[in-house]
Parts: structure tokens; sequence; C-alpha cells
């Protein structure tokens, strides 16, 4: 069974490729600020396991007819997304260093939860058969940094990228104390949820296996 994965991140891409699959991974080319404030607009504030839901279905279902190789998609598509929650707030990827060191002597030696989100679409045969989907959460507990390594860290760039100003798998790694949950929820993509999904649909999980 192939998986399809519509996102461009390596650590999903990387997660996949862990647990035995290898994914043909399509940008979704999907707006998420716009799809967010659009939908905000039309029904109130979204909460972080909506939003993370909202971005995921969304990602997945553009990939509903595209043919990236001139071909339909046969098999199975999923869209991710993920957001931080902490003090209330929610927070995506930084983007600039000044707004990730900011983010970072906010949470310095407190916690938040990680939440993703999940959509999985039944494409065989280049037709949807189904679609399943569900957000998942981890609470992160980080370590207490001095400035010197905050101003370090934010430098290599990698907190500006990813939700929270954080990972767990790279150079983040040695500032989490603790994950409760799924740990690959915190990369952005829970294994364990995706199996049930998987499941749901009807298939077994071992049938995405195609890594030696």
């Amino acid at each position: 069974m192939r998986l399809y994965l519509a996102s461009t991140s390596p650590a999903r891409l990387q997660t996949l490729r862990s647990a035995g699959i290898e994914p043909v991974a399509v940008p979704p080319g999907v707006d998420e600020e716009a799809l967010v404030e659009a939908h905000e607009a039309a029904s109130g504030p979204l909460d972080a396991p909506e939003m993370v839901q909202l971005l995921a279905r969304a990602k997945a279902e553009a990939l509903i007819g595209a043919e990236p190789g001139g071909e339909p998609l046969d098999g199975l598509i999923l869209g991710g997304d993920s957001a931080f929650l902490t003090g209330g707030r929610i927070h995506g990827k930084p983007h600039r260093p000044d707004v990730a060191r900011e983010r970072w002597h906010a949470q310095n030696g407190g916690h938040g939860q990680l939440w993703s989100g999940h959509w999985l679409i039944d494409h065989r045969g280049g037709e949807v058969h189904g679609a399943v989907g569900r957000a998942d959460v981890a609470t992160v507990r980080f370590a207490a940094l001095d400035d010197s390594e905050i101003d370090a860290y934010v430098d290599t760039g990698e907190p500006l990228l990813v939700a929270g100003a954080f990972t767990i798998d790279s150079l983040g790694g040695p500032f989490i104390r603790s994950v409760e949950g799924d740990p690959s929820t915190v990369v952005g993509l829970s294994l364990s949820t995706l199996r049930d999904l998987v499941r749901e649909l009807g298939f077994a999980w071992p049938d995405l296996w195609n890594r030696g």
C-alpha cells in the first residue's frame, strides 16, 4: 500500500522512514494562514486541536486528483499539521529569530502541549473511498536554558521552522526534560494515531511497510 505524504516536513518524512515506510512526499500548496483566517472570520476562533485538524484535512484533500508523476495517486493520502499551546496561546512556526527567542524565554523551564493533526484518505485507484482523522497531543517539559544556549540555538536556524520553536529529534533534543504522550507526536506525526487511522479504514499497519 503506497502512502502519499501531503507535507514537505523533513521530520515527518524521517519519522515514517524510521517506521519502515517510504512515502511519496507531495507538497500540498495550502496557504495555511489564509485558510485559518477565513475559517475564523466565518465561524469564530479555533482552538489548537481544531486548527491542526482543519489544516491537516486541507493538506490531504489538496492532493485529491493530483497526478505528480503523470499518474493518479493510488493508495493512502496523509495530511498533518502541528501547533504548540503554551501560556494559553497557540504557536506555529516562528519564522523570525526574534520571535523564536521571545518564545524560548517564555517557555524556558516550563511546559506546553504539542498538538498534531492527522487526516487520512483512502484514495485507491485514484478515487476517494473514505477518510478519517484525529488530533493527538503530547505534553513537553523544557529544561532551564541560559541566555547563551537560547541564543546559540536560535542562531542555528532550526527553531525558526518548527511549531513551538523546538525539536525533539535534532539539536533541540537536549533541551527537553520529558514528554508525556506519544513522542512522535512532538515531531508532528503520531505513529500510534496513524496506525489507528489506517486500521479504521480497514487496512493493516504492515501493509504500509516498504523499506528494507
